[in-house]
């Protein structure tokens, strides 16, 4: 059996408990396919479950686990059964929660695969997959948003918020975003039509009349949200479940809260508007992954634009 080196979790807490190990490499089984890491990155999701803040999701019992909801890299090996793809291929996925990519190998599944964006490197297509799928399920899928219509997506400058901005104009819609001030330039270049620092700005009186708002933040920009909405207007949220109580005080429908789907058929979409430069990744810095605890950290603090990246195969810093 061959070994490959993986940053594993074996107790919950703060970025101190990833240690890097040497662990046996995985070996694809039926309509699998092995692949070798050539970057991952950083989203929430990662730091939340190295903390122990998503024992509905993992807890100790799953423990240990190896984190990493984004990957690029090369087909290594194909199992029976796959015929959509052949060892060299290079790919980008986002694997299901019971795989992780702080590794050097991982094992993924065809509907989790498409072909890796050939206008950017394949490491920085590793930034791309969790986050721009949470954008574009949200935008498209959940709110079936239209060019003409007007959205406000919280968040703007983020993982996911950047590249909502971009697919949003790139519809037709008119986009509205809020930021931190020291962001609002980066936001419009994205092509939202308002950037809106939050700390220094009411949203709720520049961004009225909303079909769709995407929240990204929860709390209080979540609550403070329903009051922008047209009466027929949707608010959706990935981090938070929409009060049913407070859409029905606003006279609107109510929210809804939706989860990542697995769909190679989108990520294939998302791959051929990068390809397009229709819409692009924005990393703001790349770690080597020994220092994935460093990039989850960074990412806990806030204010990130874009993506961090964690380079495995790849150069690294």
């Amino acid at each position: 059996m061959s070994d490959m080196k993986a940053m594993i979790v074996r107790r919950f807490g703060g970025p101190d408990v990833l240690q890097l190990e040497t662990v046996e490499r995985p070996t694809p089984g039926d309509r699998e396919v092995l692949v070798r890491v050539s970057a991952t990155s950083v989203n929430p999701i990662d730091f939340k479950t190295r903390a122990g803040g998503l024992r509905q999701i993992v807890d100790e019992s799953k423990l240990p686990i190896i984190l990493g909801r984004d990957v690029s890299g090369i087909v290594e090996e194909v199992g029976p059964g796959v015929s959509d793809w052949r060892v060299g291929d290079a790919i980008f996925a986002r694997p299901g929660l019971d795989r992780g990519c702080y590794a050097e190998f991982v094992i993924l599944k065809p509907d989790e695969i498409a072909p890796a964006p050939k206008n950017i490197s394949l490491a920085d297509a590793g930034a791309i997959p969790l986050a721009a799928m949470t954008a574009w399920q949200g935008l498209m899928k959940h709110g079936k948003l239209e060019s003409g219509q007007r959205a406000l997506i919280h968040g703007g400058a983020g993982g996911v918020g950047h590249f909502a901005v971009q697919f949003a104009k790139g519809i037709g819609a008119t986009v509205f975003a809020t930021c931190s001030g020291r962001d609002k330039a980066f936001v419009e270049g994205l092509g939202a039509d308002v950037a809106i620092d939050y700390r220094a700005q009411q949203f709720e009186r520049i961004a009225t009349d909303i079909d769709l708002v995407l929240d990204l933040v929860g709390g209080e920009t979540q609550r403070r949200s329903w009051a922008v909405l047209r009466s027929d207007g949707l608010l959706l949220s990935p981090v938070q479940k929409p009060d049913d109580d407070l859409a029905r005080a606003a006279g609107v429908q109510p929210g809804r809260f939706y989860r990542v789907e697995a769909s190679s058929s989108d990520l294939a979409e998302i791959g051929r508007l990068c390809e397009s430069s229709a819409v692009k990744v924005v990393i703001s810095e790349r770690y080597a992954l020994e220092r994935v605890g460093e990039a989850q950290a960074a990412l806990e603090r806030g204010g990130v634009r874009g993506k961090l990246l964690v380079l495995v195969a790849a150069e690294t810093p």
